[in-house]
């Protein structure tokens, strides 16, 4: 019960500045929804959804594009609600890109 609980605690300045640094991409407009998605909510990024944003950082920067472009949706292992809920967020400023 305390792992479900602790998964919805805000990740602190450390864990965000070391989060930030592994999400750096190869492909630009990558960094460009990362970049956005930082700016908006790095103040309230919780455990779980840093976790999320982790997995699809394991991604090939094609893949990651495709996700957020939506010319694909998670499969597999993706199929998780961290996962999801990262990346709803990442597609949300999608048309400016």
């Amino acid at each position: 019960m305390t792992d479900s609980m602790s998964g919805n605690n805000l990740i602190d300045e450390r864990a965000l500045s070391k989060l930030r640094w592994r999400c750096r991409r190869g492909l630009l407009e990558n960094d460009l929804f990362i970049e956005r998605f930082f700016d908006k909510h790095a103040a309230s990024l919780t455990e779980n959804q840093a976790q999320g944003l982790r997995e699809l950082m394991d991604l090939s920067d094609n893949d990651l594009l495709d996700l957020l472009l939506r010319r694909k949706e998670p499969e597999g292992e993706l199929q998780r609600a961290d996962v999801l809920e990262v990346l709803a967020l990442l597609r949300t400023n999608a048309t400016a890109v």
